[in-house]
Formats: structure tokens, sequence, C-alpha cells
């Protein structure tokens, strides 16, 4: 393999980059949501259903319950997109470096990898929605 081709296969190697840059940024979002879901239903379990100013507060737990699951579900569907995506670059750089044909199998990957990563900002979408109901306006 030559220095040009070398060179072009770099260039086709940008996109999956990129893409693998958004997965890492989604995933991270999802998790330090999926936080503060975590440590907010923690503080209402710990209220006392004796509590008669604060005790509504827990019926705000389902919710969150579902929060996290719908966040949860988005991670893994992010980290599977990045997984594809790794896979793909490392298809790709490999079947080049060997002189392979490697097209179809990388386009293959790529709309695997775009696919997953597209659901989990379905599923990140759904979470956001619920989150902007009026029960998260109570403290």
């Amino acid at each position: 393999m030559d220095v040009p081709e070398l060179g072009q296969l770099s260039a086709q190697a940008i996109a999956p980059v990129f893409t693998l840059v958004a997965v890492v940024n989604l995933t991270l979002g999802l998790l330090g949501r999926l936080g503060a879901i975590v440590e907010k239903a923690r503080q209402l379990s710990e209220i006392p259903d004796e509590a008669v100013n604060r005790g509504h507060l827990k019926a705000d737990i389902p919710r969150l319950k579902a929060r996290a699951k719908l966040l949860t579900s988005a991670a893994r569907m992010a980290l599977a997109s990045g997984i594809c995506t790794s896979l793909l670059l490392i298809f790709e750089l490999v079947s080049g470096f060997l002189g392979l044909q490697y097209e179809y199998g990388a386009v293959i990957l790529f709309v695997l990898a775009v696919g997953l990563l597209g659901a989990a900002l379905f599923k990140f979408g759904q979470e956001v929605k619920i989150s902007l109901s009026e029960a998260d306006q109570y403290r």
C-alpha cells in the first residue's frame, strides 16, 4: 500500500470517527441523566410515609423508574452503535491495508451503527418528554 492509498483510507475513516465521538458524547449525557434519576429516586424513597408535606412526592418513583429504563435502553443502543463503529474502523483499515474490497461490508456496518444511534436518540427523546412533566416542578 502506497502513501496516496493510505491518505485516501484515512480520509474515509473520518465519518466513522465523527460517529464514534457522537456516540461517546451521547452515552456520557445519558449516563449523567441516569445517575441524577437514580439519586432522586433514592432521595424520594427515604421520605417517610408519614411525612405530611412531602409524602406525595413518592408517587413520582414509578415515573423515575420508567425514565431510568428508557435511558438504560438508550445507553445500550448507543454502546452497540459505538461497537459497530469501532468494528467498521477496524474492518475498513485492515481491509484497505490488505487490499481487499470492503465497501459493502463497510456500508452495512455504518448503516447499522447509525441506525442504533438513531434508536438511542429516539429513546432519549421519549425520556425527555417524560422528564418535562409537571412532577419535576416539586421539590
